[in-house]
């Protein structure tokens, strides 16, 4: 990522509400943010990606990435 070339990469942001605030992750590399919207808190982690794959080593990197995440809906039987 160092070489000057930028691109483009597409991660999952899961934003859920916590409090009086919003909590977001990015599944993919563990990382996590808030904010006191759903836009502040995707802004938020969309930030805190890029600077985690800046500063990262590709070793670190490589270690944390998830290459496939799925999100799907469970149905449960409760009671």
């Amino acid at each position: 990522m160092g070489d000057g070339i930028m691109s483009t990469r597409v991660f999952t942001a899961i934003v859920q509400r916590e409090g009086d605030g919003y909590v977001a992750i990015c599944p993919e590399l563990d990382v996590a943010s808030q904010g006191d919207t759903i836009e502040e808190s995707r802004k938020n982690l969309q930030e805190a990606v890029e600077l985690f794959l800046e500063a990262a080593s590709s070793q670190e990197i490589n270690e944390r990435l998830h290459a496939e995440t799925y999100l799907t809906r469970l149905e449960v039987n409760v009671g």
